[in-house]
């Protein structure tokens, strides 16, 4: 079980405390030009993969304090009790066990006394057979057609996961079947796109743990309807429809064989689901094989956070950082900006998996929180962000830490195009931390040939302070093995910052409350009965609401 210490009480915390003024006075341009070696000191690698943080807003020392703050959480101890399989998920007394789904370990993993490998490989096993079974043309249609378009159908875990990875890695699939995603309960996500396809060409994934779910479940309904109003009988929902549930009653009573419904536990997290069955939509889209690669992929990133020293340990050394930028030196955001258009759903999905995980105001106790959490994550690719909101990171009123994630060979080669996206990537890199000063924006303005009054004028706006921190993560190419590794490293800065702030990182009881609160308001709605609602402001829009609708 996981500690239950609050970090500001320790020793290392309240030193750190005590050095953030005095550092966050310094220009991060001088403590770099001051430390001889930096470039190659503050760097950490992993099969080809690097971590340069010698940009990042810290010095030795506070580099040092902060490890040692991570010893004293233990985080030693809670690596190890996650990989064992510990109920480290107590508020829903459940494992969390993400990692074991990409582990080739045959050694026995014990949940409630039930080794959990077996169950693991036999679903995997199954993923497979039903993957090729689609793609070979074997598993046909009621027409006796192939199945071309997959629809999974999820939100959340369900979703984001799945839909990150196939966008990042489409140019790799095998075969000419296409996959979507459709999660929002707006019928703007689900009707356009049915209108664009062939029923008899369609196979749906429903995924959702319980088969409760309600978005997903009106969006299935509505797909069902749909299939059947053009032309599929009832009794063919089973080579049309298939299910990534433990529910296996409310499965087959929508009409799935119960052969084509593949299990995933309580043990997996739905932020940390698509290793498992949620991730069969990427089997059908790229390939199990590939899918495969990704599983070794974080595989090995597993490997590295469980063994590696802390001062060479990429997740323990990004979550920590993350810590001292949030609690010590306020920065309230943290901007993840990949130089490659096919991470174009990487920011999104890691502001799920991190926002919901670390956005706690309680204690493993039980007991507030006297300090902050989770930062708000976002970002867009570059180099359209830099045309967007680069403007407010390198002159807007707040510091935002960045991460830039770049990939040395390109998808796709287009003359000197990928040199330029590179290029762009370390030139914000280098500008975030030197800025520009008055100086050097007057020589610059005198070489346009601008008028000293001009420059007078101009100067001001034209200055940067620069000393904004960045680090950047360099992958060989993006393939699905460095894909899942990348993925697996930010899961486990997650789990590093959730350890340290003393909050339990598996569990989303904020998600639960918007949705209890809808219900009533739903039955308001379709029944015009606004007697169950009891916010006064929710009635009067209600009431609004009915008016404006149509008769």
């Amino acid at each position: 079980m996981l500690s239950k210490a609050h970090p500001n009480k320790t020793s290392e915390w309240k030193k750190l405390e005590a050095m953030s003024q005095a550092f966050s006075q310094k220009s991060l341009k001088e403590i770099v030009k001051n430390e001889v070696g930096r470039a190659d000191r503050f760097c950490a690698e992993l099969n080809s993969v690097v971590f340069d943080y010698s940009r990042a807003a810290l010095d030795r020392e506070i580099l040092e304090l902060l490890l040692s703050l991570a010893k004293t959480m233990e985080l030693p101890s809670a690596i190890e009790a996650m990989f064992r399989g510990e109920p480290i998920n107590e508020t829903e007394r459940r494992s969390v066990l993400h990692t074991a789904l990409r582990s080739r370990s045959t050694d026995a993993l014990y949940v409630d006394s039930h080794d959990v490998r077996p169950d693991i490989r036999a679903v995997l096993d199954r993923m497979k057979r039903f993957s090729e079974k689609v793609l070979s043309g074997t598993h046909r249609s009621w027409t006796g057609g192939s199945l071309r378009k997959v629809i999974n159908i999820g939100i959340g875990g369900s979703d984001l996961g799945p839909a990150m990875v196939y966008e990042a890695l489409k140019s790799h699939r095998k075969s000419e079947l296409e996959v979507f995603y459709v999660s929002n309960v707006d019928g703007a996500h689900l009707a356009p796109l049915l209108a664009k396809l062939k029923p008899e060409e369609c196979l749906f994934i429903i995924a959702s743990k319980t088969f409760t779910t309600q978005e997903t479940m009106a969006n299935a309904e509505a797909a069902k309807r749909w299939m059947l109003e053009n032309g599929m009988p009832e009794s063919a929902a089973r080579f049309h429809f298939c299910a990534v549930s433990t529910n296996l009653e409310a499965v087959q009573a929508f009409g799935i064989d119960p052969e084509n419904m593949f299990e995933f536990w309580d043990w997996v997290g739905g932020r940390y689901s698509l290793w498992s069955a949620i991730g069969l939509s990427l089997c059908l889209g790229l390939g199990f094989d590939r899918f495969e690669e990704l599983l070794r992929g974080a595989e090995s990133a597993d490997e590295h956070f469980r063994t590696a020293d802390f001062d060479r340990n990429i997740p323990v050394l990004m979550g920590m950082m993350g810590i001292w930028y949030r609690n010590f030196l306020d920065f309230r955001s943290y901007a993840v900006l990949p130089y490659d258009q096919n991470l174009s759903r990487f920011s999104a999905f890691l502001q799920q998996a991190d926002m919901e995980s670390n956005g706690k105001m309680t204690g493993r106790d039980g007991k507030p929180l006297e300090y902050a959490t989770a930062p708000v994550i976002w970002g867009e690719p570059g180099t359209n962000g830099q045309h967007a909101f680069y403007q407010c990171l390198h002159q807007g009123s707040d510091r935002v830490p960045v991460d830039f994630i770049g990939c040395v060979e390109p998808m796709y080669a287009l003359g000197d195009q990928h040199s330029m996206l590179l290029a762009n990537m370390l030139a914000q890199a280098e500008a975030f931390m030197n800025g520009l000063s008055a100086e050097e924006a007057v020589l610059a303005m005198r070489k346009e040939g601008l008028s000293e009054q001009d420059i007078v004028e101009l100067t001001p706006f034209r200055v940067f302070e620069g000393n904004r921190p960045s680090n950047t993560l360099l992958l060989p190419r993006l393939d699905p093995y460095y894909l899942g590794m990348l993925t697996a490293l930010y899961e486990h800065k997650i789990f590093v910052q959730g350890v340290v702030w003393n909050i339990f990182s598996f569990d989303q009881w904020g998600v639960e409350l918007g949705k209890r609160l809808a219900k009533p308001i739903l039955n308001a709605l379709i029944k015009n009965d606004l007697t169950q609602v009891k916010d006064e402001f929710t009635r009067k829009n209600l009431e609004r609401i009915s008016r404006a609708r149509p008769r």
